[in-house]
Order: C-alpha cells, then structure tokens, then sequence
C-alpha cells in the first residue's frame, strides 16, 4: 500500500510512524525530505526547499510525497512566468488551484494548445545514413572504408525537412510527461493527449535525459513560451545527485532556491538595462591570482565591459542581520571582482536600516528583502528599487590589474 504524505516546503510535520522500507524510501532522497528518528518507532519528518508531487520507491516501501509550496500556486506562477503575453498565472484554470502540479499541467496544455494552433513546426535536419538509393550526396571516403568496394548499400548525407526536430522533441516529452503526472486527468488529461497526438513522427524527450540544443529565432518564435514550461517540466522530472547521472522520478518537484534566482536574474537583467548595465548570470571568475579558487555570484551587472555591480540570490527569509557566511561571501565576491558595494536579495522577512561596512576595507554589503507575496507588479517595482539602489552604490572599483577582472573561462 502506498503512503502519501503531505508536507510544507522547508517546515516540519507532526510526528508519525514508517516501516524500514519506507524508511529507506525518503532516505535515499535527502535533497526532498529530512528524516529523523524520534523514538517509540516515530519519525520526524521535514521538507527542503522544493516543491511538488512525486512517487518514490516500490512494493512496501513505495511513497507518494506531497511537498506545497509557501506562496499560493498563483503568485508561485508568477515567479515561473515567462515574458511572453499568454504564459500568465490568471490564464491557469486548473480544477485543482491549490495543487502545483495539475496548475503546471494544465498551463502547458493550454499554452501548447495555442501554440500548435499555428502548425506544427517543421525544420531541416542533416542525417548520415546507409541506403539502398541515392538521396542528397555520397559520402564516398566513407563509402570505400566501410563497404569495401560492396555497391549496396550507399553511404549518403542529406537534409531532411521534418517535423522530428528539437523544438518538438521538447514540446512532446513534456505533454507526455504530464500526461503522467499525480492529479492530472479529466479534460486537462485529455488535451495534452490530444496534442501529443498532433506531434507525429516526433521522438520525444524522456525527463532526465539531455535536452536537445535549440536557440530562439524567427521561425521558432511562437513556440518559445511553450518550450520554456517543457524545459521546466522535464527538468523537475528528475533530480541531479552529486557525483550520478539524473535519477527519473515519477512525478514534478520544483527547486525553489533555483525558481528564486532566475525570477531575480530576469528581473534585474531588464531593470538595469536602463541604467546601461548589461547582467551575466553564473558566471565563473577566479578568486586568486593563479585561478586556484574560483567563485559564480548570481548577477554581475556589467558597465563598459567590467564589472560594475554584483548581486546574490538568497532564498531565505532574513531577520535583520544576515548569516555571518553570507557576508563572507559578497566580501570574497567583492574583492575578486574589485568592487566596492556587493548586495544581498532575501526573499522575505526584514533588513537592517544600514549597511555593512567591512572593517578595513572599501567594501560595503547591502541586504535587500523582497516581499513574494505580493502583486507580480508590485514585485517587479520592488526589483526595480534593488537595481536602482545598486546603480547608485556603483562607485570606482578597487585597485586591480585589468587582467584580474576577466571570467575565468577568459583565461583559459
């Protein structure tokens, strides 16, 4: 019999008892749950910082694991939201509105629905094959090598103009990944079946697996809100162990820390924008001379090709003063990339009226809370005052060799 359990992201629940195999079950997956003995044969159990529906396990120790997420499925999907006009969370009529998934599931049937109205999306694809007939051009020095002066078959290379191309090799394992999903079905169930059935020929994406390389363009522009929810999907569909391959799960879970960083990064990318700063997400630069110890903020705002600026996703609500390691590192930040002013972005709680000026030293560390329950543009005002305030700060950087200033994987 399966146990399903409901829990709160990053909150305890009550007390309760498991057999070893359900045991072992939540065990194996530490970055979802916490489990820890409390005696009597009970355990206590608590959730990370993800969200979602996921089966895990089999026979005695199979589990349906529920984790909900703090903010309501609307103002969740407006974190999620992508900038195009009909991947909004109003447009989200799932029966369910209380559940992440069949809110997820329904909002990529929909939004595939008005995308595959327009048809569905054809491209050129180059294969190399062996054939009985000549189609495109003879590969000849493969030809010799391979078939030893044999006539048939022909070792060839042609393009072919088919539907069977990324963009719907993406689109298609997500619907019918959702398809799937716990709490999907009735009329959401049936129209994700019924636009898969519209992607013939097409070899679909399986979650976990690699995700076919594709760039936005002209030609594929209407399928980009669309693509952006199947990524999203397919990649809650697994989880990335350290050190292991992606492990497929059966259902969706959302990495709330990451869902936090890149609603920021979008954000800030367009609010500094004004400001003539230019942001890079993740990017590696090096802490030491000789490049031994490397470091990725969140945001680097760039100003005439240096860096100018430097911002730092923390998803955690803050209760004045931040963690001593997280001063730590917009220090270490600072000083690597030879800036003065670094900023802390919490999602929630208080701040401090002022400022932190590191004792001996330029550097200055600002802490900023940020209210997610609140109207989307209301956020998107507050991000607004963040940049603002980080444009304002922005002074003349430290003493450094222009080569200091690089990304690391400049030096390479």
């Amino acid at each position: 019999m399966t146990l399903r359990l409901e829990l709160g992201e990053a909150t305890a629940a009550p007390l309760r008892p498991l057999t070893p195999a359900q045991v072992a079950t939540l065990a194996a997956v530490p970055e979802l749950v916490t489990v820890t003995p409390a005696g009597a044969g009970l355990w206590r159990l608590a959730g990370r910082q993800r969200v979602g529906t996921v089966r895990l396990g089999a026979g005695e120790g199979m589990v349906e694991l529920r984790i909900h997420p703090k903010l309501s499925i609307r103002r969740l999907l407006a974190l999620l939201q992508d900038a195009s006009d009909f991947w909004q969370p109003q447009r989200v009529m799932a029966a369910r509105d209380d559940l992440l998934v069949p809110a997820l599931a329904d909002l990529l049937a929909r939004v595939a629905d008005r995308v595959l109205r327009g048809g569905v999306l054809h491209g050129y694809v180059h294969y190399e094959d062996a054939l009985t007939v000549v189609r495109g051009r003879i590969r000849t020095s493969a030809h010799i090598s391979r078939r030893f002066g044999l006539p048939m078959p022909l070792e060839v290379a042609y393009d072919d103009h088919t539907a069977d191309i990324p963009e719907n090799q993406i689109l298609l394992g997500a619907l019918e990944l959702a398809q799937s999903l716990p709490d999907v079905g009735g009329a959401t169930g049936r129209l994700l079946r019924h636009l898969a059935a519209r992607l013939l020929d097409v070899t679909p994406v399986r979650p976990g697996a690699p995700l076919p390389v594709w760039r936005p363009t002209r030609l594929n522009e209407r399928y980009v809100p669309a693509l952006r929810l199947a990524e999203l999907l397919l990649s809650g569909a697994s989880v990335q162990q350290k050190g292991t391959e992606a492990v497929q799960m059966d259902g969706f879970i959302l990495n709330m820390a990451q869902v936090f960083e890149r609603f920021l990064t979008r954000q800030l990318t367009t609010a500094l924008k004004p400001y003539g700063l230019r942001c890079e997400a993740q990017q590696q630069h090096r802490l030491d001379r000789q490049g031994r110890v490397l470091f990725r903020p969140d945001v680097i705002g760039y100003s005439g090709g240096r860096p100018a600026v430097v911002i730092d996703a923390k998803y955690l609500s803050l209760n004045g003063s931040p963690p001593t390691e997280h001063l730590y590192q917009l220090i270490a930040y600072c000083t690597g990339l030879g800036l003065r002013d670094g900023h802390l972005v919490y999602a929630g709680g208080t701040t401090g009226a002022e400022p932190y000026l590191i004792n001996h030293s330029e550097i200055t560390v600002h802490t900023h809370a940020l209210d997610l329950d609140q109207e989307y543009d209301q956020l998107q005002r507050a991000v607004g005052e963040i940049a603002e305030h980080g444009t304002a700060t922005v002074g003349v950087p430290v003493r450094r060799a222009a080569h200091d200033l690089l990304p690391a994987e400049a030096l390479d």
